[in-house]
């Protein structure tokens, strides 16, 4: 078992932080307004990447090692609709990915997607039964 450590550093008088985790740049987290300035990532946003980075990481690595797949890139684009009372937790997550790969079928990319979601993604593990999630994928040949 790994251990993770991000630490957390106040960068105002509200609730603006610095995030660290190993060597890594800082990223600065902030929340909405009004109470705060809005500026810097919300916190649902940082999940939301954790969850598209997430997805994204292990489809590529599925399709290129385990499928010898020729997939040149990828892009994604996750949605989210937050509740309306608190806490102001996601209620839907939409994940919409775009892969390159000329020689990808639509059953594959399915099959890869389905072992990411019951196998593989721990940030996928952690919202399934908490948060709506819908995730698209489509082919494209550039």
């Amino acid at each position: 078992m790994a251990d993770i450590t991000v630490k957390l550093q106040t960068i105002d008088d509200k609730s603006m932080y610095n995030a660290t985790a190993r060597e890594t740049p800082k990223i600065v987290i902030g929340y909405f307004p009004p109470g705060e300035t809005g500026k810097g990532y919300t916190s649902l946003e940082l999940l939301m990447a954790s969850f598209g980075s997430c997805v994204s990481t292990i489809l590529l690595t599925l399709l290129r090692f385990r499928m010898k797949k020729f997939a040149s890139g990828l892009s994604a684009k996750a949605n989210g609709i937050v509740k309306k009372e608190q806490p102001k937790a996601l209620q839907n997550l939409s994940l919409f990915l775009k892969i390159d790969a000329k020689d990808l079928k639509e059953a594959e990319l399915q099959e890869a997607l389905k072992v990411a979601e019951s196998e593989i993604c721990p940030v996928w593990s952690m919202l399934k039964g908490n948060v709506a999630i819908d995730v698209k994928a489509e082919i494209i040949c550039e």
